[in-house]
């Protein structure tokens, strides 16, 4: 059953993205302006109420504001311009920061906290998310062929295709860890932390760096953005090639011989990507010799 943040979480980011994207439509619509202003005034007091005036006000707003995103991008998504796949990719990154924070609410109650909502990941995230959206928006103001063309149409499928297969993974991964999932690189084993080897994880050893580096790489072919692309890709490999090693180190500490197994047995499918792997086969090619 959620949790109290987590319901509270889900109750703030439904109401806001409602609220959003139904004044966004009656201003699309053509709504009177003083009648659209009064409804805007009306929905914004009572979602501020909502927010501020419940439990856990921090969780409120941060999910109000994932929300929000969440809500303008339906709609964007949804218009026949050359902006409508930045809207998508609103509704990706609303949907990825929200489910991050409810699975955990969900499975790992323990682990939860405000940085659950993966929002303050790191400066450098921010800086990428900055940069895709300024990328974006000077290519389809300027040139808003990049965006309409059929190729460009074709590229973008291939792209949503990939973020929802990437985000699948993700949280696929979560749900069948459980509370052996974590958003931090843990260096001490907790109690009752198990090796978890079924489910996705038969398929990579870290589906959920997996599908976080899918679901990146996916966003930037959603929006065609030609500097963004490779940019992205080569931050998320070099951040998972760095964070896989030193993690796996510590799971072999935590799990010994069994956590070597599984290296040997499941790829992490990112590529170029090997964790440990060539260090096992150092030590076990010194060990023969």
């Amino acid at each position: 059953m959620l949790c109290r943040e987590g319901r509270v979480a889900l109750l703030s980011f439904l109401s806001f993205a409602f609220i959003t994207a139904y004044y966004i439509s009656i201003t699309f619509n053509y709504i009177p302006g003083r009648l659209s202003w009064a409804y805007l005034s009306f929905g914004f007091l009572s979602a501020c109420v909502l927010t501020f005036f419940v439990p856990f006000p921090e969780v409120a707003r941060n999910a109000a504001f994932i929300g929000t995103v969440f809500g303008a991008g339906v709609i964007i998504g949804n218009t026949h311009t050359a902006w409508n796949t930045l809207g998508w990719y609103m509704v990706a990154l609303g949907f990825f920061h929200i489910s991050e924070y409810l699975l955990t609410a969900l499975y790992n109650y323990n682990e939860l906290s405000i940085d659950s909502f993966i929002l303050n990941h790191s400066f450098e995230y921010h800086i990428a998310i900055a940069a895709s959206f300024v990328e974006f928006s000077a290519e389809a103001y300027f040139f808003p062929v990049m965006k309409t063309s059929t190729a460009s149409r074709y590229i973008s499928f291939i792209g949503l295709v990939l973020v929802i297969f990437g985000e699948c993974m993700r949280k696929l991964a979560m749900i069948t860890a459980k509370s052996n999932f974590s958003h931090l690189v843990q260096y001490r084993k907790i109690e009752g932390h198990q090796l978890v080897r079924h489910g996705v994880y038969s398929i990579s050893r870290h589906p959920s760096y997996f599908g976080w580096f899918c679901f990146s790489t996916g966003t930037q072919l959603l929006l065609c953005n030609p500097i963004c692309i490779p940019a992205f890709i080569f931050a998320s490999w070099l951040f998972f090639r760095d964070r896989i090693k030193d993690e796996e180190y510590a799971l072999v500490r935590f799990f010994g011989e069994d956590y070597i197994d599984f290296v040997k047995s499941v790829p992490t499918r990112i590529p170029f990507v090997t964790g440990i792997e060539e260090d096992i086969k150092e030590i076990e090619s010194r060990s023969e010799n």
